[in-house]
């Protein structure tokens, strides 16, 4: 599959090493880090410190275990100053495993295991210095690690064909590592927020409600699902590759446990994974950031490889720029479906949006992105100013959906 081009961060270099070391597995290729179709350098005003990881205490007696059966693992930073009471939590993503081979691939990867984890260095919205995250880099920030293949929701185990478990504890991890934060301070904390990218978007969106009821009435929760909102759309060839490849996981995994109950009463399982259908449930304020023109979605759900002829849609796929006046038009039509499945959003009170039209898959990790002379605006604003504003009550405009790729010069 084409990629465009990376940040060079650390963490980027080891997303994508532990991504190509599992090529074969189907969608296991996704770049759940911020991806632009632009070269980009990482603003930073000194290099960030890399934090430690921590393995979860009492994983295996919990059951909240890795695919392979290691303890899941978190990073934390802990706050400072006014922030010392607030807390951000981040959910790493990576795509997701629907068959037992595609999981059993990932047990030999960072996505599968905490064996093959690395401490990391913190940027954009988990950076602790205040240029290039103005409004957030004084809280505790928690990056948890994904090592279960279906955004944090799953409960279930299977056997690989050699006679080994595979674990598929996402939910017992998400319960476990929190009540473990919790203990360390979060417990105390005076605003909260959780946030996630691809994969981890969508399961900040699965778990928003449930975070929120963890803390007092009176302390400000919010959620942020960064790349989170993917949609259920027909590929070229007419079928749709995403909701198949969904319905495996959700079934494999067991997923119904973490679905909204009104929607599970009206419709099947995996259309209640998508996210159009888990907002209309979600009472929690909501902030969704996503691209409309969501350079994975288009590769993978789309445009996904065996649904158009030859090499036909290759380079559009790997840069926008490359596409023909034709297969603007197509795309053109995909944001007009992912705009459509907003409307819940925007209609509701609290809520945000900051929907830009640059070809990009998450952009809460890096500097060029969140904060930076660079970074995509909308209203003037960057990303971080515009969830800044949303989170603190600091403005009434925070409902932003831009116009039509390429009117927006800052993408």
């Amino acid at each position: 599959m084409a990629m465009a081009t990376e940040l060079r961060s650390p963490l980027v270099r080891q997303h994508r090493q532990g991504l190509a070391a599992a090529a074969a597995a189907p969608l296991l290729m996704l770049l759940s880090v911020a991806t632009l179709s632009r070269s980009s350098v990482v603003v930073a005003a000194s290099s960030p410190e890399l934090v430690e990881l921590t393995l979860l205490a009492g994983a295996r007696e919990k059951g909240a275990v890795c695919l392979d059966g290691s303890p899941p693992a978190y990073q934390l930073q802990r706050g400072f100053g006014s922030g010392s009471h607030s807390w951000l939590v981040y959910l790493e993503g990576g795509a997701w495993c629907n068959t037992m081979e595609s999981c059993s691939k990932r047990k030999m990867i960072n996505l599968g295991s905490s064996h093959f984890m690395k401490a990391e260095e913190f940027n954009a919205i988990l950076s602790n210095q205040h240029p290039q995250n103005p409004d957030f880099y004084d809280w505790n920030k928690v990056f948890i690690r994904y090592c279960d293949g279906a955004s944090f929701a799953g409960d279930a185990e299977g056997e690989d064909q050699d006679g080994t478990k595979l674990f598929f504890r996402g939910l017992r991890i998400w319960e476990a590592v929190v009540d473990e934060l919790m203990g360390k301070g979060m417990g105390t904390a005076k605003q909260a927020l959780l946030a996630g990218c691809s994969a981890g978007g969508l399961a900040t969106l699965l778990h928003c409600d449930n975070f929120r009821a963890r803390f007092p009435q009176e302390v400000s929760v919010k959620c942020l699902p960064d790349a989170g909102f993917f949609i259920d759309i027909k590929d070229l060839s007419g079928k749709r590759f995403l909701r198949s490849f969904y319905d495996g996981v959700v079934h494999l995994q067991n997923v119904r446990k973490v679905l909204p109950k009104d929607c599970l009463a009206k419709k099947d399982t995996t259309e209640c994974f998508f996210a159009a259908e888990l907002i209309k449930s979600i009472s929690t304020p909501t902030f969704i950031l996503n691209s409309d023109y969501d350079y994975w979605q288009i590769q993978n759900a789309l445009a996904p490889d065996g649904s158009y002829l030859g090499q036909s849609w290759s380079g559009c796929k790997a840069d926008i720029q490359n596409c023909s006046s034709k297969q603007i038009d197509v795309l053109h039509g995909f944001r007009q479906k992912f705009i459509s499945e907003l409307k819940v959003a925007e209609d509701k009170k609290n809520w945000g949006l900051f929907i830009d039209s640059c070809f990009a898959h998450c952009q809460t990790l890096h500097n060029t992105t969140w904060h930076s002379p660079t970074s995509p605006r909308l209203g003037n604003k960057t990303i971080a100013e515009a969830v800044g504003d949303w989170y603190f009550g600091r403005s009434q405009a925070v409902k932003q959906i831009d116009c039509k790729y390429p009117c927006n010069p800052t993408c």
